[in-house]
């Protein structure tokens, strides 16, 4: 049979290759010894009956809100790729923990022997790290893409790529400069230190990159843990347009790096840089940071967002702000 036709004799011969493959999961050369047949016939009677629409397949999910989800966040153009988790509480430290279980499956099941990646500070790259494991060892090298604040296990870049590269079975670098310099000059002085650079160019290769996005507008921001602002610079900030913090940066609301003189003295690469990643997966959820990742979205900074449904809800619902 060249072509399949409406002979029904071929067309028991089609049903039965179809259902051998789709439904019982045959493989085509189990299929073409069962029924005398060469490999390359099945394959044909496969492929036409694809052409033909004779093969439907249909998936259910539980979980189809979610997909639906992702699907309007890449159709958006917001984002290349989404990955949405269930919304399974309002505590925040309980909605971080799951999404940044979603965000850890997807590096195990990303990550190739050989790449670099480079990790931000923060509250949801720790929560990653916390969920993070691997069936087995990938040899990747894990690089801080900014400076680290002592005091908090989420603001210790460090120790976070440590113990990323230990759960991962690869290894880690560490970046050995605060996140903030005193002044710009020394900022400078810092960035071109031999070991600082070192680590600062291969974060600059890096492969993949897990970031957070961090609020900058409630009491509790992240951003302040960084760097403890005082309470009319913190008023002041919403007025200038800053909406969100990346790599260190305060970042606008339309997406670029704010004018914004503690920018001038961070020792990280700058937002623009790690676009050149080729994936920059970034984790975020809750109702306090849907402008921040609204504003690094519009910056073009990441291609896949990892946050909740919740989250993603109200992203795609405040979408006619872009108008």
């Amino acid at each position: 049979m060249n072509d399949v036709s409406d002979d029904f004799t071929s067309m028991r011969q089609v049903h039965a290759v179809l259902v051998r493959h789709f439904i019982e999961g045959r493989k085509q050369s189990e299929i073409a010894d069962e029924m005398n047949l060469s490999t390359s016939k099945v394959n044909r009677i496969i492929t036409q009956a694809r052409r033909l629409g004779m093969v439907k397949i249909s998936i259910e999910t539980p979980f189809q809100r979610l997909m639906d989800l992702e699907r309007k966040l890449e159709a958006s153009g917001l984002v290349k790729s989404a990955i949405v988790s269930p919304t399974v509480s309002n505590h925040d430290g309980t909605r971080l923990a799951q999404v940044g279980q979603a965000a850890a499956a997807h590096l195990a099941e990303t990550l190739r022997d050989g790449d670099i990646l480079g990790i931000s500070g923060g509250k949801a790259v720790a929560a990653v790290v916390d969920a993070l494991s691997v069936e087995r060892p990938i040899d990747v090298q894990v690089v801080p893409l900014t400076g680290g604040v002592q005091g908090k296990y989420h603001t210790d870049v460090n120790h976070l790529a440590s113990r990323m590269a230990e759960r991962l079975g690869g290894r880690s670098l560490q970046l050995h400069a605060p996140l903030f310099a005193e002044r710009a000059d020394q900022r400078e002085m810092l960035m071109n230190l031999g070991a600082v650079k070192e680590v600062l160019d291969l974060g600059r290769r890096a492969t993949a990159c897990l970031v957070g996005i961090g609020s900058i507008t409630t009491p509790g921001s992240s951003y302040f843990d960084l760097h403890p602002l005082s309470a009319p610079d913190r008023a002041m900030l919403p007025g200038l347009g800053v909406m969100a913090e990346f790599l260190g940066h305060l970042v606008h609301d339309r997406g670029q790096v704010a004018n914004f003189a503690l920018n001038q003295r961070l020792v990280a690469l700058r937002p623009d840089e790690i676009r050149r990643c080729g994936r920059v997966v970034a984790v975020a959820s809750g109702e306090d940071k849907v402008g921040p990742i609204r504003s690094v979205l519009r910056g073009g900074y990441i291609s896949v967002l990892v946050t909740d449904e919740d989250t993603a809800s109200t992203i795609l619902e405040t979408k006619g702000e872009d108008a």
